[in-house]
């Protein structure tokens, strides 16, 4: 399949096409200019240059650089020169733009909108002062003019002003009742000035450095000495740090980009959930200070827009923050890193559909940075990179000080049922517990799951209630007569029937426990424990996660029940007990990727246990006790896994070992997007027919999710080894789905390498 001239590269192209200010919303609407000869040699995309428009000279940024003409050619006008001492990092941005449009699909105006999320000013906080203009025998003259004339506002600001020299605006005007009027009249006397400054927004400006630094440990130092030793020799490398949970990781960050700052540097360090931020910034805090800052989207437009001013103005040097993070206009970036890197939330939902990994090291080669990835349970892409030196793999075999690994206990709930206990908690687990609360130790239980119950079902006919807008069941909240059905994708809410709507049967109730039912029968077996719940639900609030997370870990509560979000990351030196109630709750979901998750939550929760001087114990619940997944977590042995995993992947042709192009078709009519579906696979055939690559098409057919919000989404499924191939192939499609009115009310969207599915879609093309 041949490759177009058209893209990244500097070279010798004869048109480009530039948007023309991006800060004025139309993000989408491209211009071409024919490239002059003497500029062939130097452009390139994200260059700022001069360009006529209209009978008005203006600048604009060049988003790609081809040798198709798109309009009439004697109406191409030639760009007049690139604009020297142009904004580097915009510049930066808009090229790291282009490769996202080109490399997932969507628009560039999807791009743009991705890497510059806060293109809109905001109105800065300005902090104004007031000063005395004169000489204070002047102004003492002044003072008895104004006392003379019973001017005595002006008599009052000036008093203030002999006693203090200078007076804050708020001051003046709130508690002194001299107003603005006034104080304008008196400036514009040369009595006194009026000093404006810009006051940033800051997070974390309540936190209190502590300039704490630990001594690394041989392990930790010889992966320090590996990276900072070619990072000064100029090799940029994406280094791979595997180390069990416990042994550090954290620590090793912050050497590294101790090394980068000295140089003059930046740092963005990418965190898997807004739920890390408190740790990982207090840790981060404590050793950089105020050359630390957050981005989450907890964060009000207002703060959003300050921390990438402080950014770009060299205020701060480090940012920290979910993928969003990664666009920090940062004008000289040094490092980035990806902590657990495995995490699934790296990976976009939304149009562009990156990955924050790739997107990272492209951005590390634009800016002559080094990509540095850290988890105990690396992703398979990962891993697989690093057996193929792709990436450098380095490791980190023990915890810090030698600390042992949890002992570890499968459960298996089929006994427990055959004994009689039909408690979601094990007698073992059980038994724990209580042996923990009497030590004054601390335990997390983990489910991965929220709300009351997973599904509600009846028990005589087997219906189960489903959300009438979307092909899911609804999900189970709150208790007695409060007690309602949620559907997770589209928001619909009804009450939870007394009897089956089918046949009539009184026996319907929630399957499966959640967070929420946890908490009770936690309440109810041990009332005299300090139970904390985190989940999605009791985090709404901001700064819910800070709030719950500081009060466990100021040994606030004696139990800590939650999702996901309870096992990535958290270093709690109190939790000598992690129990996992339900193992194999995502082992069977429609998705290749069912085991891997498994492994890395349960080798995650595990990690939890054992952190402080006490050793720790894991207990994990399951149906499906000889799974590979849940065997080998129990003994935290990630090469064991990975080698089954990867032979299936093999057999199966799925990522990493190939590529894969998900294409969702989504319309509110059911026919029209079956209809759009079939007629991509036909172009897709005749792609596959017209081409020597080996090319594997599945489908169309219904969606895992056939209908959200009544909209009917259809899939295709293409493999191939190259992923290279299946980007050209996109590329086809658009321009298919562009010419094609088939498409005016069927969205199509791209997904390589899908890593969490399609959840929405717009009804727009290019969705």
């Amino acid at each position: 399949m041949a490759d177009r001239k058209k893209g990244m590269e500097i070279g010798m192209a004869e048109y480009a096409n530039i948007i023309v200010d991006i800060y004025q919303g139309k993000l989408d609407k491209t211009f071409q200019y024919r490239v002059p000869e003497r500029l062939k040699s130097t452009i390139a995309v994200g260059m700022l240059v001069a360009v006529p428009f209209g009978s008005r000279k203006m600048q604009g940024y060049v988003i790609e650089l081809t040798d198709v003409c798109e309009y009439e050619e004697d109406k191409i006008k030639e760009i007049l020169s690139i604009v020297k001492g142009g904004v580097l990092i915009e510049s930066q941005m808009i090229a790291l733009a282009g490769w996202m449009r080109e490399n997932y699909g969507g628009t560039m105006n999807h791009a743009l909108k991705t890497v510059l999320p806060v293109k809109e000013k905001k109105k800065a906080k300005e902090q104004k002062t007031i000063r005395l203009a004169l000489h204070p025998v002047e102004a003492k003259n002044e003072l008895a003019e104004c006392e003379r004339k019973h001017k005595t506002a002006r008599a009052k600001l000036l008093v203030a002003l002999l006693e203090q020299r200078e007076l804050e605006w708020e001051t003046a005007t709130q508690q002194m009742s001299v107003s603005a009027s006034v104080i304008r009249a008196m400036e514009e006397a040369g009595i006194v000035k009026v000093v404006s400054k810009t006051a940033y927004r800051n997070p974390v400006g309540g936190l209190d450095p502590g300039g704490e630094q630990k001594k690394l440990n041989e392990e930790q130092q010889n992966v320090v000495s590996k990276i900072t030793m070619e990072y000064d020799a100029g090799e940029r490398k994406t280094y791979l740090i595997k180390g069990v949970t416990g042994s550090g990781k954290t620590e090793v960050y912050m050497e590294l980009i101790a090394h980068v700052l000295a140089q003059g540097k930046q740092a963005i360090v990418l965190i898997p959930e807004i739920a890390l931020t408190y740790q990982t910034v207090r840790r981060f805090y404590n050793r950089f200070g105020a050359q630390v800052s957050i981005i989450n989207s907890k964060l009000s437009a207002g703060e959003r827009y300050d921390q990438f001013e402080r950014a770009k103005n060299g205020e701060i040097s480090v940012m920290i923050g979910p993928r969003s993070a990664l666009f920090t206009p940062f004008p000289a970036l040094g490092i980035i890193i990806i902590d657990e890197e495995h995490e699934a939330s790296y990976k976009s939902e939304t149009v562009p559909r990156y990955h924050a990994r790739e997107t990272a090291i492209q951005r590390a080669k634009m800016t002559d940075a080094v990509v540095v990835l850290g988890s105990a349970t690396p992703s398979l892409e990962s891993y697989y990179k690093a057996e193929n030196d792709e990436y450098c793999l380095l490791e980190l075999k023990h915890r810090v000080q030698k600390r042992p690994m949890p002992l570890c206990e499968i459960i298996d709930l089929r006994e427990e049922l055959r004994r009689g206990n039909r408690s979601i908690l094990s007698d073992r687990l059980s038994e724990l517990m209580e042996d923990r609360l009497k030590k004054g130790e601390q335990t997390m239980l983990f489910i991965n799951r929220r709300g009351m119950a997973g599904f509600v079902s009846c028990r005589a006919c087997g219906h189960v209630i489903k959300c009438p807008h979307c092909d899911v069941s609804l999900s189970q909240h709150g208790s007695g007569a409060a007690t309602r059905l949620v559907c997770h994708y589209c928001g619909y809410t009804t009450i939870q029937p007394g009897l089956c709507p089918v046949c009539g049967s009184k026996y319907i109730s929630g399957f499966k426990a959640g967070t929420q039912k946890i908490e009770q029968v936690v309440k109810a077996r041990f009332p005299q424990a300090r139970v904390l719940r985190m989940d999605m639900d009791t985090t709404r609030i901001k700064d819910g996660y800070e709030q719950i997370l500081s009060a466990f870990s100021n040994h606030e509560a004696d139990i800590l029940i939650g999702t996901q979000m309870i096992v990535k990351g958290h270093d709690f030196p109190g939790v000598t007990l992690v129990g996992v109630l339900a193992a194999d709750l995502s082992l069977y979901i429609s998705d290749y990727r069912a085991s891997e998750r498994t492994f890395q939550l349960l080798t995650q929760a595990a990690g939890r246990a054992g952190r402080g001087d006490i050793p720790g114990n894991v207990i994990i619940q399951t149906y499906d006790p000889d799974h590979y997944s849940i065997t080998t977590a129990k003994e935290q042995n990630y090469e064991a896994f990975y080698g089954q995993e990867i032979e299936y992947r093999k057999m199966m042709r799925y990522p990493p070992v190939w590529n894969m192009l998900y294409i969702l078709c989504a319309s509110k009519n059911e026919a029209a997007a079956s209809e759009a579906a079939v007629a991509l696979m036909g172009k897709i055939d005749q792609i596959v027919r017209e081409n020597s690559e080996k090319i594997f098409p599945i489908g169309p057919s219904d969606a895992p999710v056939a209908k959200i919000s009544d909209v009917y989404r259809k899939v295709i499924y293409v493999k191939t080894r190259e992923y290279q191939t299946l980007v050209i192939l996109k590329d086809g499609l658009e321009a298919f789905i562009k010419d094609n009115r088939l498409y005016q009310n069927v969205a199509v969207g791209f997904d390589f390498n899908p890593v969490n599915g399609f959840s929405n879609c717009k009804i727009q093309n290019g969705g």
